[in-house]
């Protein structure tokens, strides 16, 4: 097949000049294959999709106006949303860090530990917030208890997999410079590569409770406590008035967080 040949070109001075043929078709073929059978699959179905996408207007309209009587029964729950958000997220960053020094192939000589402690990570990036939500049910009940400690374990996944790597691509000059002057590992560490790290980390740390907010709103799903509880059980009534209020508000929270987040990680970038 010409598809698979290398393109040759003779240049005017004799020399022959091989180009690789382009991956692109066989990568577009290999989607639209996925494609298909994805579809296949998961039941997918076009006509359904367009004669039931109405219904989404339908429910947008009865969120419109929001139960403005409504909003004095969220403060509480929103404030406790924050709250498990904010705990959990600074409770996951501090012990993400080190964990992460644990996981960094430069800093620790002992494979099995560093293996051990990525191994630990990963383990805990692949469990969802829900799931690991439910699970916290089970043992510290319902309430905002359990969504604190899902959101901390979500932390010390995200920001624990993003600082090992960025102590593993840090300059080790100065680290190596302290160690031949008598410093233990740990001292090294703080004063020549915490330095380095510390914009990016707190950065990252920020950017995560920004998420945590959200996810926390689904938390209550599972009995995680904050306002997710009071969006589930209006949903469960089909009382979109004060579905409509409660998304209006977690909106404006929501915004209000990331910019307040975003102006501070521009200040540390």
């Amino acid at each position: 097949m010409n598809i698979l040949k290398a393109k040759s070109v003779m240049l005017k001075n004799g020399k022959t000049v091989t180009f690789k043929r382009s991956k692109a078709p066989w990568i577009i073929i290999g989607l639209l294959i996925c494609l298909y059978y994805s579809v296949h699959i998961t039941g997918f179905d076009l006509q359904v999709l367009f004669k039931r996408i109405e219904q989404f207007w339908v429910i947008i309209g009865d969120m419109i106006p929001p139960n403005w009587k409504y909003l004095n029964k969220l403060w509480q729950p929103l404030f406790d949303t924050i709250k498990m958000s904010l705990l959990g997220s600074i409770l996951g960053a501090i012990f993400a860090l080190p964990l992460a020094y644990l996981a960094s192939s430069n800093m620790i000589k002992n494979q099995l530990v560093v293996a051990v402690s990525k191994f630990i990570l990963s383990l805990l990036r692949t469990l969802p917030t829900l799931v690991a939500a439910l699970i916290a049910t089970f043992i510290f009940g319902i309430g905002t208890m359990a969504g604190t400690v899902a959101i901390f374990i979500f932390t010390v996944a995200y920001v624990g997999k993003l600082l090992y790597e960025q102590i593993e691509n840090a300059d080790l000059k100065a680290f190596e410079a302290m160690q031949s002057m008598g410093h233990t590992s740990i001292s090294a560490f703080r004063y020549a590569i915490f330095p380095q790290i510390l914009p990016n980390y707190l950065s990252n740390s920020i950017f995560c409770f920004e998420g945590n907010v959200r996810y926390a709103a689904i938390l209550g799903y599972v009995g995680a406590g904050g306002i997710g509880l009071l969006l589930n059980e209006s949903l469960g009534w089909r009382n979109y008035a004060n579905v409509g209020m409660i998304l209006l508000l977690l909106v404006i929270t929501v915004f209000i967080i990331e910019s307040i987040s975003e102006y501070f990680r521009k200040k540390l970038m």
